[in-house]
């Protein structure tokens, strides 16, 4: 079974940038994609993006798109949310998760392995 471990959060003030890192150990194959979700305290987990292990085709979320950008590092088994000119909407606990392939990249259910997530905060 794969372990997820996100590390990068933290305080910012609104228009400063953070990058959230989340790397992969354990018994990993390729035919994966990684997404990173959100939950801000008394709201569902929202989407906020995704990427193809092998292909790196990438896909973001509307409420953030022009701002974030999701990447990943195969040889390092490191998924990576640069997230720039952030507002204080974007507050919330961030997820990284994995799932085999098939079935919608957006939909909370569909991923079966969880990091522990990494708080961030951005005041105004």
């Amino acid at each position: 079974q794969v372990q997820l471990v996100e590390s990068g959060g933290g305080l910012v003030q609104a228009g400063g940038s953070l990058r959230l890192s989340c790397t992969a150990s354990g018994r990993t194959g390729s035919n994966y994609h990684m997404g990173w979700f959100r939950q801000a305290p008394g709201k569902d987990r929202e989407f906020v993006g995704a990427i193809s292990w092998i292909g790196g085709i990438a896909n973001i979320a509307d409420s953030v798109k022009g701002r974030f950008t999701i990447s990943r590092d195969n040889a390092k088994n490191t998924l990576y949310l640069l997230m720039n000119n952030l507002k204080p909407e974007d507050t919330a606990v961030y997820y990284c998760a994995a799932k085999r392939y098939g079935g919608r990249y957006n939909y909370t259910d569909n991923y079966d392995t969880w990091g522990q997530g990494t708080q961030v905060t951005v005041s105004s």
